[in-house]
């Protein structure tokens, strides 16, 4: 295989005679794009490009040169005025070597790209998902904070736009943050349905904000309905029938050549400026462009002299999301020698390798990861390189990446030298920004808040690492609330819902409720109690999720001491989706406690988005704070959504303490972050409703359960055993889910699909609810949902294939007097 590009056919003829997948649209879309098939379980087809740098080798020049000419349209569009005001970002992996080159286009823009690699010391200005990737979380690390803060343009630079979900997702996160009137997103492919062409446009009129499209192709997939099955059965058939062949690109055993490789790889000086960033993980300036300008001259002149004289044809491989230094080191290359050269890098996207001219990715090779991913170890690829005829390859790592693992007799440098005489290796260091120097922090942070002083529980039952709002307004109409959150005029976080007063008819049924459960809730009480003390802490501080979870902590101390006499510390602590755990507050049990005996502790798991949030946050504490030892895995009662090891039980049913607010939680309200009430050494805050006293029934639930304690103790201990025997590496089957009914009902945000019986009733009780899905057959458990439904004039829908017992759908882009995607007002 000389050429993995054409050979004179389409290199997405196999997969369209094979799935029938079909690409329609402009007239250079097939020059542009190829097609392989994805080892991926949530889309089949892998849209190749022939000009990115990634999956396919590529004349640098051709690569640098479509990037830079879509910076010059963006340009145009904006007007000098306006694009000189303008911010670039680019995603994680693929793109951030083309938003590179659109911001330099582009003239005098920064730039940052998204990242999957956490960096110790640097805090998160955001973050993302991506929903249909294989790797989802993107964040977002800019060494100064205030580069995402402007209002001037913001231009997404993406490979291609399939749904546009991710785009979406952004501004979503960003605008809520920072709104500004306009945004332009650009991609070498615009491969989006009308249907989400308008729907951008929806978006962009709803948050008041233009959006722009800049594409240098534009066309549709045409997929048929059992593409998916049928790609995955092909993948299945294709590396189960060719094992370690170059066709199926299973280059992971054999011999790399007599001596090893190690003789045949050297070390190339580039003599890289210090100080200067290896791309824009944290920001690359216009000043840092001009570094590189002046330095990329002597830095190739030097890698020219190190290549063989007799090599014709030379790779240049970058290294994942190190794509723009790589890439701007391959062009210069291209111009100073005779040889052919090619650039392309390595990627973590799992895709088939089929040795055929039709299709797009001819070969692989296998290595593991080599630069500590946050994520684990795993393989990595690089797609195109074998049987390509390449007289060297000169791979570029930052020294974050230049690990053993690198080097090791199955890494990238072995496979390389496997396929071509000569490997170089250039590598430039790495950049992390050093820490802001802070003002001192107060030398005493706050005490814990207890009953009942604050809130309604014994003052031993729990301490409060919050400070007390309770005079201050907070509350807003949930109209107003959703429309404003949604708009992303406001988090969720800054204010607080009207509280829900229940009728005497759902008093009466959470009272039944509780009769009903009460027993099946002590026994997922002491068995995630029994698996905390067995498997966390012999003696395990106990930080509960307020609210939700410090009713479960409450109840775990309880059992603690019930069952092993032990008197267990408590603290509830606030932790908020997008902003992260109250540092202040882990600064404090770091301060009283050792971190590892910490054991955080929540209600139940819904899609596992607190789950994610913890394990970011808790990681940047550390970073940031150089304290170690947190465990950010969350103990919860139930684990309907398969997120977490430790739990009680996986069945999604009714934990009472779910059908109420505050008067289940000690009359405490849902935490607020809000920058004029909470500084950054203060707890974030919460209010205690002490008006609310006479509908008070937390210590009733709490006694409810406990009482039922003795019944339920042997049963506990055989079914703790028992469940610490097994297999319970979370599968993430909800999440799954959610994404899937995001994408079949319409809404396109998982943050609006709330999956499990209480997140179905928060939905109900605080948010602007759409329909409830309901599983067919759904019992008691159900009850209440059904009452609140009909209170709220809110649809409950059947459904026979759903994994929870229900799922709440909250008003997708609620405004008042608003349709939902089915076109049917909502009724509130």
């Amino acid at each position: 295989m000389k050429n993995a590009v054409n050979d004179g056919v389409w290199s997405g003829t196999w997969v369209t005679e094979r799935l029938g997948v079909e690409l329609e649209g402009d007239d250079g879309l097939r020059t542009l794009l190829g097609l392989a098939l994805r080892r991926n379980p949530k889309r089949a087809h892998l849209l190749v490009s022939h000009v990115l740098g990634k999956h396919v080798p590529q004349s640098p020049s051709v690569v640098y040169g479509h990037g830079v000419r879509l910076g010059r349209r963006v340009r145009a569009l904006l007007g000098d005025t306006e694009a000189a005001s303008a911010v670039v970002l680019g995603y994680a992996e693929t793109a951030t070597g083309l938003g590179h080159a659109v911001a330099d286009g582009l003239g005098p823009a920064p730039y940052l790209h998204s990242t999957r690699r956490p960096v110790a010391g640097v805090a998160r200005a955001g973050g993302f998902e991506e929903s249909h990737s294989h790797a989802t979380s993107h964040l977002l690390l800019p060494e100064d904070p205030a580069l995402l803060a402007g209002s001037g343009p913001l231009v997404l630079v993406d490979d291609e736009f399939s749904t546009g979900n991710t785009i979406l997702n952004t501004i979503r996160d960003l605008h809520a943050r920072h709104p500004r009137r306009r945004y332009a997103v650009v991609a070498l492919v615009d491969m989006r349905s009308p249907e989400d062409t308008a729907r951008l446009q929806r978006f962009a009129d709803g948050i008041g904000a233009r959006v722009d499209v800049i594409a240098a192709a534009t066309g549709t997939v045409r997929l048929p309905e059992d593409v998916l099955e049928k790609g995955q059965e092909l993948v299945a058939r294709h590396e189960s029938a060719e094992p370690g062949t170059t066709a199926t690109g299973a280059l992971t055993t054999g011999p790399t050549g007599p001596g090893g490789p190690g003789g045949r790889i050297r070390r190339v000086d580039l003599r890289w400026p210090r100080g200067l960033p290896d791309g824009a993980r944290h920001g690359f300036t216009p000043a840092h462009r001009a570094r590189l300008e002046a330095a990329l001259p002597a830095m190739t002149a030097r890698l020219a002299e190190t290549l063989p004289a007799d090599a014709r044809r030379v790779l240049v491989l970058g290294c994942e999301e190190l794509m723009y230094a790589p890439l701007r080191l391959a062009r210069e290359l291209e111009q100073l020698t005779d040889a052919e050269v090619r650039f392309s890098t390595t990627t973590r996207s799992p895709v088939l390798a089929v040795d055929d001219p039709g299709y797009a990715i001819r070969t692989r090779l296998v290595f593991p990861a080599h630069d500590d991913p946050a994520d684990g170890p795993g393989e990595r690829y690089a797609y195109n390189v074998a049987g390509a005829g390449f007289d060297a390859v000169v791979a570029v790592v930052d020294t974050a990446a230049d690990t053993p693992a690198l080097h090791a007799p199955d890494g990238l440098l072995a496979r390389l030298a496997a396929h071509t005489p000569h490997v170089l290796l250039a590598t430039v260091p790495s950049y992390v920004p050093q820490p802001p120097s802070s003002p001192e922090r107060p030398a005493m942070l706050p005490e814990p808040l207890r009953g009942p002083a604050f809130s309604s529980y014994a003052p031993d039952e729990v301490g409060w690492l919050l400070q007390d709002l309770s005079d201050v307004t907070l509350e807003a109409p949930t109209e107003e609330r959703e429309e404003a959150i949604q708009s992303g005029g406001a988090h969720y976080a800054e204010s607080l819902p009207v509280e829900y007063q229940p009728s005497e008819q759902y008093q009466e049924l959470f009272q039944t409720a509780l009769d009903a459960s009460a027993g099946r809730l002590a026994q997922a009480v002491g068995v995630v109690t029994e698996t905390v003390l067995t498997e966390r802490s012999p003696r395990p501080v106990l930080v509960s999720l307020a609210r939700a979870g410090t009713p479960v902590g409450v109840l775990m101390r309880r059992w603690a001491r019930y069952r092993h006499a032990l008197d267990l510390p408590h603290y509830a602590v606030s932790i908020v989706r997008g902003r992260g755990i109250d540092a202040t507050a882990l600064r404090w049990l770091a301060a009283h406690h050792d971190p590892r005996d910490v054991v955080f502790v929540d209600g139940w798991t819904g899609k596992g988005a607190i789950t994610r949030e913890l394990a970011e946050a808790i990681e940047q504490f550390e970073a940031e704070e150089g304290v170690s030892g947190f465990d950010p895995e969350i103990a919860v009662l139930a684990d309907p959504g398969s997120c977490v090891r430790t739990y009680g039980t996986r069945e999604d049913f009714l934990i009472p303490s779910a059908c109420l607010n505050s008067t289940v939680s000690g009359l405490i309200s849902r935490t607020v972050l809000r920058a004029d009430l909470v500084g950054p050494d203060d707890f974030h805050g919460a209010k205690f409703y002490r008006e609310l006293a006479g509908a008070d029934v937390s210590t009733a639930f709490l006694d409810a359960v406990s009482a039922r304690f003795p019944e339920v103790a042997d049963t506990v201990d055989a079914a703790a055993k028992e469940l610490m025997t097994e297999d319970r590496t979370p599968t993430w089957e909800g999440w799954r889910a959610v994404e899937r009914i995001s994408e079949e009902y319409g809404i396109h945000d998982v943050n609006l699909v709330k999956p499990g019986v209480g997140e179905t009733t928060r939905v109900l009780l605080r948010r602007v609810p759409w329909k409830i899905l309901a599983r067919a057959g759904g019992g008691a458990d159900l009850d209440h949902v059904r009452l609140l439904a009909r209170q709220r004039g809110v649809p409950v829908e059947e459904v026979g294939d759903l994994p929870y017992s229900c799922v709440g759908l909250i008003h997708p882009k609620y405004t008042r007097g608003a349709t939902g995607a089915d076109g049917k007002a909502v009724n509130v």
